[in-house]
């Protein structure tokens, strides 16, 4: 089904059309120059100091070969991040998003898939991304203390900023996903394609056409943390304000100190944190116009409560990183209870056959979901039969199982592959099970998830490991739970371990992950 709503613009107001994303920065600098652009940690910064800051980097990192390579961007939610972004583009190169959390380790094969010419890191990420160096040979360009710092770039920029020239086909980010694999992708996006996600973002979440006060809480590598953290704040012309973190009483400080309209809140568990800090009940939230959710499914009490303290719904809505938003449900086209709302302006969106992916289902039909729209990615990048696999005749499979009812909403009701959902972040059995099993004394391992009320899904981890003799295992779970920490970033590491002697397969000898979710399942009735 399509959507029917071709106009898309913010409560009425109207944007320019915008060609690239640098081009909507150049329209914020030239006609809001004094607005203030980014709070963070007691820093703001204006529109204008944000170009200047922008142009001196950029003309650094053309002298070190940015342009036409990749530069990854190992920085965290920040003014130096959002300077990082643009810089790159400026200077003609192409941004490789990447968790700062990551250890070296982890950042080895992205950085095998990027090959970047540049690492862009903050002082406490530069260690990893020198330790990759000797591989690699990039540069390391220090964002902050020890190397460009805001205040200095802001002094060294030129008195006017000269916009660079960009194609609308030309990369404006890579990002990596699993996608339905669990293999680690590099998805190229076009400045076209962020742009058309912009407008549709803006369909779904409405903001003004300038004067809004934005308030991210994801982080920025991630495609809604950047939607909310860097794309639409500059559509709008607004004030982005920064949280050091997701600490909720800090934000619900300062959504209240700030008068915050915007909130780009996410999957539940945000929602649940602020309404468990001490100051929530009291602080003045009245500011709040928009409430974005997403990542995982909404509970209605906590849909309820949210709406009785702050008056403003949550509007949950659906994408993945691959093309996001898809669907969203809105105050003028409509909300439905458990759906995750109707198909964004120019989307298609049809339920494939399970065993046929080119027989389309009717209404109620629940099967593989599928989407069309201008915003999908380029390509996987190096993986051109991957890209094949995943986009056929211009649809997406998403790897979502879900239906379409009557009224085209479209409800979500599982994955068709094992991947796990944590906070909003897919986590891949796989994965983890790999890391697990580099363990000298692990013979096993199953990895499931369990649903969690607060992130979506906990993560367990069934785990063999080889026996002392007479004297139980030789590690323990805790040394395990050790040994995930310092491979895995934070949200991929277990929940629980549980130690076994054997693992359930199935007649072909492969994991029965149902009859450990089974076994997960008795063990909490029975708690």
């Amino acid at each position: 089904m399509a959507s029917q709503a071709p106009v898309i613009h913010g409560r009425g107001e109207a944007r320019p059309v915008f060609a690239t994303v640098l081009a909507m920065l150049d329209h914020a600098i030239e006609k809001h120059p004094d607005t203030i652009a980014l709070i963070h940690m007691g820093r703001a910064l204006s529109y204008a100091d944000e170009g200047r800051a922008v142009a001196a980097l950029a003309d650094d990192l053309a002298r070190r070969g940015a342009a036409g390579r990749p530069v990854v961007v190992l920085v965290p939610n920040s003014l130096e991040y959002h300077i990082a972004y643009f810089a790159v583009l400026r200077a003609g190169g192409v941004p490789v998003l990447l968790n700062p959390l990551y250890p070296a380790p982890a950042l080895e094969p992205l950085f095998a898939d990027a090959m970047p010419v540049l690492v862009l890191a903050a002082p406490e990420t530069a260690d990893a991304a020198r330790a990759l160096q000797p591989r690699f040979g990039h540069d390391v360009v220090v964002m902050g203390e020890g190397g460009h710092t805001v205040v200095a770039l802001v002094a060294a920029g030129p008195g006017r900023f000269q916009p660079r020239s960009v194609a609308p086909d030309a990369p404006a980010v890579l990002m990596f996903t699993g996608g339905t694999t669990g293999i680690s992708k590099a998805i190229v996006h076009s400045h076209r394609a962020m742009v058309e996600g912009i407008l549709r973002i803006d369909w779904g979440w409405p903001t003004r056409a300038s004067g809004e006060v934005w308030l991210p809480v994801a982080p920025m590598f991630h495609i809604y943390g950047w939607f909310f953290g860097v794309g639409n704040p500059v559509h709008a012309c607004a004030t982005l304000v920064i949280p050091d973190r997701f600490q909720p009483d800090h934000v619900v400080q300062l959504i209240a100190d700030h008068r915050v309209t915007v909130f780009g809140g996410g999957p539940p568990a945000i929602y649940q944190g602020l309404m468990a800090a001490a100051g929530f009940n009291t602080a003045d939230l009245s500011s709040l116009a928009v409430c974005g959710g997403g990542g995982a499914p909404f509970p209605v009490e906590v849909l309820k409560r949210w709406k009785d303290r702050t008056g403003v719904e949550i509007c949950e809505g659906y994408g993945m990183t691959e093309i996001a938003p898809i669907a969203v449900n809105t105050d003028s086209f409509g909300r439905k209870a458990g759906s995750v709302g109707k198909p964004v302006p120019d989307v298609e969106i049809r339920i494939a056959d399970l065993a046929d992916a080119s027989v389309t289902l009717p209404a109620g039909g629940v099967g593989e979901v599928c989407v069309r729209g201008p915003h999908a990615l380029t390509e996987y990048r190096n993986r051109p039969d991957e890209t094949a696999s995943a986009i056929r005749d211009g649809w997406v499979l998403t790897g979502d199982i879900g239906f379409m009812d009557a009224d085209g909403f479209l409800t979500i009701t599982d994955r068709k592959k094992d991947v796990i959902l944590v906070k909003g972040f897919n986590v891949f059995p796989r994965e983890v099970e790999e890391v697990i099993h580099e363990h000298a004394d692990v013979r096993g391992v199953g990895v499931i998830s369990q649903p969690d009320p607060r992130s979506g899904e906990r993560i367990i981890a069934f785990v063999m490991v080889d026996q002392q003799a007479g004297d139980g295992p030789r590690v323990t779970a805790a040394d395990i739970l050790a040994h995930c920490k310092a491979r895995l970033v934070g949200y991929k590491v277990p929940a629980e371990i549980r130690l076994v002697d054997d693992l359930p397969l199935t007649p072909a000898r492969k994991l029965d992950r149902i009859a450990l979710r089974r076994q997960a399942a008795d063990a909490a009735d029975a708690a």
